[in-house]
């Protein structure tokens, strides 16, 4: 008689001692089979609740163990027995250790081929090989690990801000192409030819469109995509749990996010995420840090050592300063230990990133004790100028001071690349600790020396703050944003601001990034339509729900959060698309392809 495999009494991670003596049916994947002669075989069954130890006795039941024998790993199978004490044998490595089910009826739900890759914890598999078999992939531990978490975290944020009274609202997934910043996914219609619809960047000017419709709390768990180039924590479809408020300024929409992620802190991992969070202006960030998004889980602070620097005769210092660049420094605490093979690799890396060199000096207790610097640039701080370097740079007996020099821009990016890589290596950041961060008031707008024009830092429906309107068109530069980002141990997970809401600045905005009144109503008609009928002030933000379930699953890859990504290159091994389309489609479309896109085609 078959066994009702479809009235599963649990999974198998449930069974404990407690439950010794009932009888049971499980379900699930042969993780492992071990053979211990005439009389025992045990197999270990796994579904997604986890593992127990099934043990088959031919004095029990020969027909079962006859049938046990034959199975291998990830053959599907369904078992009817009795819970029994493993008595001293306990696995305190399972939570179900305590406890084996005794078999008295197996049966063969369905056959497996050997698998490509084994299914455990640990494999050596390319993710290549693990994403074209992602079925197989998704059985690992690790990898239900997180999409469970991704499950939860999800959870967790629609209790929260349902009750905060939020709504949750779905927007077009296809839509108007509007510039924000990437590329669109385009979608060609047949019922309109020659015209395409876009796939949303963002639900953005349908949530301010929302406010201004009087739906003045609305949050959703929204589908984005972007064509950009991909990276760890990069998806070409990607997951934002999404919010924008009415009547709102800048500390609302702070306090309701720091609340949301404190609760979901909680709720999945059950830490307590104090609040308020840390607020850094924009312009501090990249002073200290070099970055919009630092990681303060360690210190290693950015250090102006430009007046210092330009006493020297170091040409590399001296022309910075006079091109208008800085100098800045890192001091390492107990980096004089560093080898010189270790300094020369760190050379070779950070030029690799578009730095000329890494200039560096040791600090040591000269005669008497005095400290002095040695080795590297220490001939070029002679005597007393290396005693103001070591005041200015805060160093100790034991230290090192690398140094960058050039634009500002330049010399903070080497340098937060070297920060990280240096906290990294010599496992400087603290585990199991959560530090968020707010960077407030980032500059409404950048130069672009490729496009010669001022482009928008954040998009251009973000409100300036009011006292810089007035500078708005003579001083761009100048000109700070009602925006923030939320970051988290040196990961962005979401950026928002407070909206636009009269349609003259709007306009002023729009016609500050080259675009005319007729073209900014020809690509934005809805919204400056709407923004004549009694629009609210509002704000809002979008959190990376991707890479908040990294983090909270301990994770260095969103691919790993996510059931079905893509790679690098944004293609789905699985499924193998893109793919090409009948020509028909293409027809049906009215849609053309070009000879070269045709010759690139026939040679994949």
């Amino acid at each position: 008689m078959a066994i009702a495999y479809n009235k599963r009494t649990c999974d198998c991670g449930t069974l404990r001692a407690a439950d010794v003596g009932q009888s049971v049916i499980l379900a699930g994947w042969v993780n492992n089979y071990r053979d211990h002669g005439d009389n025992l075989v045990f197999i270990d069954l796994r579904d997604r609740g986890g593992l127990t130890q099934c043990r088959f006795n031919v004095d029990t039941d020969p027909d079962a163990t006859k049938l046990a024998r034959t199975l291998r790993k990830e053959d599907v199978i369904a078992v009817r027995g009795e819970v029994i004490s493993r008595g001293e044998n306990v696995n305190p490595k399972l939570p179900t250790g305590e406890i084996e089910v005794s078999v008295h009826e197996v049966q063969l739900l369905n056959k497996s081929l050997t698998p490509p890759f084994e299914v455990a914890d640990h494999v050596e598999a390319n993710e290549d090989l693990r994403l074209k078999y992602r079925f197989l992939d998704l059985r690992r531990g690790p990898m239900q690990k997180g999409i469970i978490t991704r499950h939860k975290v999800l959870q967790a944020f629609r209790e929260f801000y349902y009750n905060e009274g939020f709504l949750d609202i779905e927007t077009p997934i296809l839509t108007k192409s509007t510039p924000e910043g990437a590329r669109d996914y385009l979608v060609p219609s047949r019922v309109w030819p020659g015209q395409f619809y876009a796939l949303p960047q963002s639900p953005q000017l349908f949530k301010q469109l929302l406010m201004i419709s009087g739906f003045d709390r609305y949050m959703q768990i929204a589908r984005c995509f972007r064509d950009e180039d991909l990276r760890a924590d990069r998806q070409p479809e990607f997951t934002q749990v999404d919010l924008e408020m009415a009547f709102v300024d800048v500390d609302n929409v702070l306090d309701v996010v720091e609340r949301s992620l404190s609760y979901v802190w909680k709720q999945v991992i059950g830490a307590d995420v104090p609040t308020p969070f840390r607020r850094m202006a924009y312009d501090d960030a990249m002073r200290d840090y070099g970055s919009d998004k630092p990681d303060l889980r360690y210190d290693l602070k950015l250090i102006d050592v430009s007046e210092v620097a330009k006493k020297t005769e170091f040409k590399v210092f001296t022309d910075a300063i006079a091109k208008g660049g800085v100098v800045k420094a890192i001091c390492l605490p107990g980096g004089a230990e560093m080898t010189r093979k270790e300094s020369d690799g760190l050379t070779a890396e950070i030029q690799g990133i578009g730095a000329g060199g890494l200039p560096l000096c040791k600090v040591v207790a000269g005669a008497g004790g005095k400290l002095e610097v040695q080795t590297g640039t220490a001939k070029f701080f002679p005597g007393e100028l290396g005693s103001e370097l070591i005041r200015v740079a805060g160093a100790s007996s034991g230290d090192m001071i690398f140094f960058a020099a050039g634009k500002f821009a330049d010399v903070c990016k080497h340098l937060n690349w070297l920060r990280t890589t240096l906290a990294e290596r010599r496992k400087m950041i603290p585990q199991d600790r959560w530090e968020f961060l707010w960077i407030i008031d980032m500059p409404a707008f950048e130069w672009s020396d490729d496009e010669k024009r001022w482009v928008f830092m954040h998009h251009p429906f973000t409100m300036p703050h009011d006292e810089d309107l007035p500078i708005l068109e003579s001083d761009p530069g100048a000109v700070r944003a009602k925006c923030y980002d939320i970051v988290l141990n040196g990961v962005e997970l979401g950026s928002g601001s407070i909206r636009i809401h009269d349609r003259s600045v709007q306009s002023r905005i729009f016609r500050m990034l080259g675009l005319s009144d007729e073209q900014a109503m020809a690509k934005f008609t809805h919204l400056l339509t709407a923004l004549q009928y009694g629009a609210p002030p509002h704000g809002g933000l979008a959190l990376g729900l991707d890479r908040m379930a990294m983090l909270l699953a301990n994770l260095s890859s969103i691919r790993e959060v996510t059931a079905f990504p893509k790679t690098q290159k944004a293609f789905c091994p699985l499924t193998e698309c893109p793919s090409e389309v009948d020509g028909k489609q293409l027809d049906e479309l009215g849609i053309d392809l070009n000879a070269a896109t045709k010759a690139k085609r026939k040679g994949k």
